[in-house]
């Protein structure tokens, strides 16, 4: 069956393995070369145990992380704190953050980047 442009299916977008990440197949689900979009960006990311994103920031680019499930400790700014499904954190652009998977399942997240970061590697700061 078809759909419109503008509803993307997990299914039909290509995994891939990020940079500065372990563990870790995001799928691309809103983007410029998915629905066209100029201002932001939705991933899906699944992460191992124990694996996630190494110390990193993203330049000019604020990001949010919403856990869908696992559980997860994020560290931002000197400060540590955990995550459970339906708990959500930001990361200002241009600062420092690190997310591990602490939950024996992988865990799924939302990743959303404003403006896109379209992995570009010109655009993250470890």
């Amino acid at each position: 069956m078809t759909h419109p442009r503008w509803i993307v299916k997990e299914n039909e977008v290509p995994g891939y393995h990020p940079a500065n990440h372990t563990g870790t197949l995001n799928r691309r689900l809103i983007g410029p070369e998915t629905v066209g979009s100029r201002h932001v960006e939705v991933l899906l990311g699944v992460i191992e145990k124990n694996q996630g994103a190494l110390p990193h920031a993203h330049p000019g680019i604020e990001q949010v992380c919403y856990l869908l499930s696992g559980s997860a400790v994020v560290e931002f700014n000197g400060e540590r704190g955990e995550l459970e499904p339906g708990d959500c954190c930001y990361f200002a652009a241009d600062e420092k953050h690190v997310f591990t998977v602490t939950s024996d399942e992988p865990a799924r997240v939302l990743v959303i980047y404003s403006p896109p970061y379209e992995e570009n590697p010109a655009r993250v700061v470890r």
